[in-house]
């Protein structure tokens, strides 16, 4: 490997830690990191000189994902049904976000969040809270004054800290949620359920179209305790469907995989004061390539008929 493919292999990280968190999407973020890399690239072998390596791929990760975000919308508000991010299993070796600061920025609830942002208020929010950019570095890398980054900022901030929780769960609280939350939704336990969810829970599923999914977000500690149940037993039905606890996005949640260990769906999960408020249903074979070979669900389907 010559030194200028092992800059590359180091920045690559980094690169797609601000590419994923930007789009929200794997596939679009990969694009984003190639071009991104390919121009380091470039300008290496043009003889230009790079001061910091970093500071470079950041400013022009920035830059496309911010130019890929705005035509992204338009396609998302043609998507059929919910829209959801991507998910991508975290906490392994080969973690493509290991070198992420926090696993909270990483989470699904945020990313959507995220979605209701101006591109350049998700950059500024992300470099200077997530990713520790100095304000002077933010108005470089976007092309903006110091004063307009920091108004950005803070407007970004205000809009987020509105819409989160007030009082989070810790990890180990989170996690004990996701293990009697699994176990009761395995075990057909309404009232075991019901207690684990908040009030106003959602419960969001994301097909795209090409499978079965909810049409709109169910609310509700009820509606939504129900609804999992006749899910969970619904698939237990399709030969060898199995539930496997994973990292999902850095949070706890799970894989649905076929009796081949062929990837159904991945469900992710929230949680705040003690209560799990939201579960999010991945199930759009589109978003779910990138993990591995994927199940036929209208084959399981039919069989299951």
């Amino acid at each position: 490997m010559t030194p200028h493919e092992q800059l590359l292999d180091e920045l690559r990280p980094a690169s797609f830690a601000i590419a994923y968190r930007m789009l929200g999407s794997v596939s679009e973020a990969e694009d984003v990191v190639q071009e991104a890399l390919l121009r380091v690239h470039q300008a290496l072998d043009a003889g230009e000189r790079i001061a910091s390596p970093r500071a470079f791929v950041a400013t022009v990760t920035t830059r496309l994902a911010i130019n890929e975000l705005r035509s992204a919308r338009v396609r998302r508000e043609r998507y059929v049904g919910e829209w959801l991010p991507e998910p991508i299993i975290t906490g392994g070796r080969d973690d493509p976000a290991r070198y992420a600061e926090t696993a909270d920025s990483l989470s699904l609830a945020l990313l959507v969040l995220l979605e209701s942002l101006s591109p350049e208020q998700r950059a500024v929010l992300l470099l200077h809270d997530v990713f520790s950019y100095g304000y002077p570095e933010i108005a470089t890398i976007v092309g903006k004054s110091e004063d307009n980054v920091r108004q950005l900022a803070s407007r970004a901030r205000r809009h987020v800290e509105e819409r989160r929780p007030r009082f989070r769960t810790t990890r180990e609280q989170h996690d004990e949620l996701a293990r009697r939350f699994f176990a009761a939704a395995e075990q057909g336990d309404l009232a075991g359920l019901e207690a684990l969810l908040a009030h106003d829970v959602e419960l969001t599923g994301d097909g795209g179209g090409k499978v079965p999914a909810l049409a709109r977000t169910l609310r509700g500690r009820d509606r939504v305790a129900r609804t999992l149940i006749k899910w969970v037993r619904g698939s237990t039905r399709l030969p060898g469907v199995s539930l496997r606890p994973a990292e999902v996005n850095g949070g706890p949640g799970a894989l649905f995989l076929d009796g081949q260990e062929l990837l159904l769906g991945v469900w992710a999960l929230d949680a705040a004061d003690g209560r799990i408020t939201a579960i999010n249903s991945i199930v759009n074979p589109d978003k779910l390539a990138h993990l591995g070979p994927l199940a036929d669900v209208g084959s399981l389907l039919r069989s299951a008929r």
